[in-house]
Parts: C-alpha cells; sequence; structure tokens
C-alpha cells in the first residue's frame, strides 16, 4: 500500500488509525511505536515527530483496535490480549506498510508486545527494541495503581480528557483496566519470551513508576542472552518521554543511531 501522512489501514476486520512521519519504510529505516494501555495515535504528541527529526528514520504510529479512532472491540478482552496482538496483528500490520527494516519502540502494553513478538516470532526486519516502562508479570503495587485510576476515571475529569483520543473512551478504558483487574490475569505473565530475544534492547524505565517496579528492568537483564542497555530515571513515573523527554529522545536516538550505523543505515542529514 501507498502511505499517506494519516489515515486508516485495514488489518483483518479492524480499521487501524494510523500516522506515518518522514521517510517511507522503502527508502530508510522505519521506527514502528506501540502506545501504551490508554494511549493512541494523538497520545504520544509531538514526540514521533521529536524521533524523526533527531533519527532521520520513518516513523510509524497507529492505534491498536479499540483505542483512538480505531475500530472498536468487544469486551471484556481476552486475558492474553498482549500476547494475542503480537502474534496474530503485529506482524500482519508490519507487512502491509511494507515495514523492511527498523526499531520497535513500545511505552507500556506496547512494550510487552513488542518484545514479545520479537520473542515469538523471529523476524529479521526488527534490528532492535525500545521498551519504555515494560511489564512482563503481575505485581501488587501494579493492581493498586489501576486501582486508582478505576477511581479517578470514575470521580474526575479523566474520563473527559481521554474522550479527546478515543472514539469509544468506555472501550478503551474498561478493556484496559477490566483485564488487569480480572483474577485470572494474576497468572499474566510473559517472562519466556525473552529468552528469544535476538535484537539489542534498550529499557527505559522510570524509578517512581507506580505501574511497574525495577523487577521488570531485572527481569530483561536476567533472561535476555542478546545485549541489554537499561535508563533508569530517578523521580520519573510511568511515562518517561512526558516526565523527562529530553533525556528519553536522547536515549532512543542515541540507540537508534547505533542500530542503524551497524546495519550501514544510519542517516547522515538527522537533526
Amino acid at each position: 500500500m501507498t502511505l499517506k501522512d494519516q489515515g486508516h489501514i485495514q488489518i483483518g476486520n479492524a480499521s487501524l488509525e494510523y500516522r506515518m512521519i518522514g521517510p517511507r519504510p522503502d527508502a530508510a529505516p522505519t521506527i514502528v511505536m506501540l502506545h501504551e494501555g490508554l494511549g493512541s495515535v494523538t497520545t504520544w504528541n509531538d514526540f514521533p515527530q521529536k524521533i524523526a527529526e533527531k533519527t532521520g528514520a520513518g516513523v510509524f504510529v497507529y492505534s491498536r483496535a479499540g483505542y483512538g479512532q480505531s475500530s472498536s472491540v468487544p469486551l471484556p478482552r481476552p486475558l492474553d490480549y498482549m500476547q494475542r496482538e503480537a502474534t496474530d496483528v503485529l506482524g500482519k500490520l508490519l507487512d502491509a506498510i511494507g515495514f523492511r527494516r527498523g526499531i520497535l519502540l513500545g511505552h507500556s502494553d506496547g512494550a510487552t508486545i513488542a518484545a514479545y513478538y520479537a520473542g515469538s516470532v523471529q523476524d529479521h526486519r526488527v534490528r532492535g527494541l525500545i521498551l519504555m516502562a515494560p511489564h512482563f508479570f503481575l505485581e501488587p503495587s501494579n493492581v493498586e495503581a489501576i486501582r486508582n485510576t478505576v477511581a479517578t476515571y470514575e470521580s474526575t475529569d479523566l474520563r473527559a480528557r481521554l474522550a479527546r483520543h478515543h472514539a469509544d473512551v468506555d472501550t478503551a478504558f474498561k478493556g484496559w483496566s477490566g483485564a488487569w483487574l480480572d483474577a485470572g490475569f494474576a497468572r499474566f505473565d510473559t517472562t519466556d519470551a525473552l529468552a528469544y530475544i535476538r535484537v539489542p534492547v534498550l529499557v527505559i524505565q522510570g524509578a517512581a513508576d507506580p505501574y511497574g517496579t525495577l523487577a521488570q528492568v531485572r527481569v530483561v537483564e536476567e533472561e535476555c542472552y542478546c545485549p541489554v542497555e537499561t535508563l533508569v530515571l530517578e523521580g520519573v513515573g510511568h511515562a518517561p518521554h512526558r516526565e523527562k523527554p529530553a533525556e528519553t529522545l536522547g536515549a532512543v536516538t542515541e540507540f537508534s543511531d547505533q542500530i542503524f550505523r551497524v546495519h550501514h543505515e544510519g542517516i547522515e542529514n538527522a537533526a
């Protein structure tokens, strides 16, 4: 397909909202960005644009089904929705956009999906992973944080603020929170896939993240046989790219530059 600057792409029965910034996949490496559990194309704000400017790579951002302006989904979500997204959707999406080589950059749920894809599908096109605030198993503090977020959604203007980004805001929110708070979700664990990742990984984690402790970083370091770099940001919560944008952008740019130059794909005219 010919990628426009923005639009929708059909993957199976779902119409997925997307934005494409910079050179297309046939002209340069592509950084594919996977959003958080309450995210969408627009919740990234100007971070994708800054990545494109700094790296010279193309940046593809999309909203998963049930988020943003993409097709809605039935509830409840299956408890393995992240694994399904990785194995049933992401590869088809990469094929559809003509992805040739590049990096998967995920935040929160998106980071988990990116890691699970790289550990489950040996896709030579994926040259590296950037995982911001990933989670690979459930922690008590994570559950408590989500319960607090549900209370905030029900009692403050959080719903209205999220509705700016999601056509079906209740499905987006309840699909995410309902799965994580389901008793069966206690068995959630995707650490096994980490041992099968064969590309360099950068993990960016806020030390004050209520949704995941540094144990999530340590499990990557312990289970992965590939090179792993970590950036732990003191005093930062769940969104390093919003709370410490300069430091996060710098780490993303440096890691991407290393990956692309190893494969002789460095961009000489990047800003």
